[in-house]
């Protein structure tokens, strides 16, 4: 699946200056193609949206494969509009053990946090699966407002 968008003013329909007032033009829904093999979906944010986050470790594994990899592959699956892993330097859960990248506290196991923006819809879609895949963390749901969600215009 490849994401693409050719830019944002391409992405958004603008109506001629003056014809919608600015709160109008900032409920408009961002839009994102993506191309599935020779299929076409068009990808959309609504302004209220949830934020979800997924607390984990970097060594926890699914099927064979890191789980944070296994997470996002099964987002982009499900056809979520993105998701990105974010390292920790440092951090503890509910064990309060201490993991640490300091060379003299050396830890294999990091924090990540994976976050994925989208409908309630889409979220909830994704819900079982991280059931089925994670043994410990932390799960999170925010409501957030989108204020922008564009791609980047593929360089030649």
């Amino acid at each position: 699946m490849v994401v693409c968008a050719k830019n944002w003013s391409d992405e958004i329909a603008h109506p001629p200056a003056g014809a919608q007032s600015e709160k109008a033009r900032a409920r408009t829904r961002a839009r994102v193609k993506v191309h599935p093999g020779n299929k076409e979906i068009d990808m959309q944010i609504p302004e209220d949206a949830v934020l979800l986050r997924i607390f984990i470790g970097e060594t926890d594994r699914w099927n064979h494969q890191p789980l944070y990899e296994a997470i996002v592959m099964k987002a982009r699956e499900l056809h979520l509009a993105g998701a990105t892993v974010l390292r920790g330097p440092m951090g503890f859960g509910k064990s309060s053990r201490l993991h640490t990248a300091k060379i003299l506290r050396l830890s294999m196991d990091l924090p990540l946090v994976i976050e994925i923006v989208d409908s309630e819809e889409k979220i909830q879609s994704l819900l079982p699966s991280l059931d089925e895949m994670m043994e410990g963390g932390l799960v999170t749901l925010e409501n957030v407002k989108v204020l922008h969600y564009r791609g980047a215009e593929p360089k030649a």
